[in-house]
């Protein structure tokens, strides 16, 4: 169940590192032009995708912890992205 959980938390928080990608807030375009030299235009994706594999990992071993810290992380990153994509900051 925890390895569903993760991996659910996990889809949501690609679509809103996507979401927050394109939306061409002056914030995320000012950090993409400070990332871009040193990582690919992908990195922040690979990761997101390192902290989904490390949360199913310990998800899968019946970390009841990790899959809580990752859902914390999940809800910071929804409050984020509604803070960027409503115009409050």
């Amino acid at each position: 169940m925890l390895l569903i959980f993760c991996f659910l938390m996990g889809i949501a928080n690609f679509a809103m590192h996507k979401a927050v990608s394109e939306s061409g807030h002056p914030f995320v375009e000012e950090t993409k032009r400070y990332f871009s030299p040193h990582f690919s235009p992908y990195g922040s994706y690979a990761i997101e995708l390192v902290l989904l594999i490390g949360a199913l990992w310990f998800a899968n071993d019946g970390s009841l912890a990790i899959a809580l810290t990752y859902g914390v992380y999940t809800a910071i990153n929804a409050v984020a992205t509604w803070l960027l994509l409503s115009g409050r900051s």
